[in-house]
């Protein structure tokens, strides 16, 4: 089966420890639709998520995983409760792909990410190359200092720190 990864998932270390079967099939676009880092989360902070815009792009990677994998890819995206899903068209050089991409349930447009996640998001999206403005405006998102010291460090030791 194959996911549509825009956020965390980006980073192989991340989704590879979800998902021990996903492989890269494609880097891709998902044309008609933007990067919001409004995502209710429990951890009280802002994920990503992909939204309806006409005159924008979401770039990211299609995974493929063994379906086997899915519920626990599910569980960490809360799906049902933080995230619902939808199989969208990815564009991308292999031509365009079906891929089940995950959407926010809740939104809260004032949410910040923390800088661990708005740093996990940026290196995944370096790893696969992706365009260098888009990577940019990533690397340029707001993002606050998680006060959970201990999830922060957790989370910090899948990029080396």
């Amino acid at each position: 089966m194959l996911v549509f990864a825009y956020g965390s998932n980006l980073l192989p270390a991340r989704l590879q420890a979800r998902t021990p079967s996903a492989q890269v099939m494609a880097v891709g676009r998902l044309p008609g639709h933007r990067l919001c880092w409004h995502m209710a989360s429990r951890d009280g902070s802002g994920k990503c998520d992909v939204v309806a815009d006409a005159a924008a792009e979401v770039h990211g990677v299609v995974w493929r995983l063994d379906p086997a994998d899915k519920p626990a890819l599910d569980r960490a995206e809360s799906l049902g409760q933080g995230y619902s899903e939808r199989c969208l068209a990815v564009h991308t050089s292999q031509g365009v792909l079906q891929a089940w991409t995950y959407l926010a349930l809740r939104t809260d447009p004032t949410l910040q990410p923390y800088d661990w996640y708005r740093d996990i998001v940026v290196a995944g999206a370096r790893h696969h190359a992706l365009p260098a403005d888009y990577v940019a405006a990533l690397a340029a998102t707001p993002a606050r200092v998680d006060p959970d010291a201990a999830r922060a460090a957790l989370h910090w030791r899948l990029l080396g720190r």
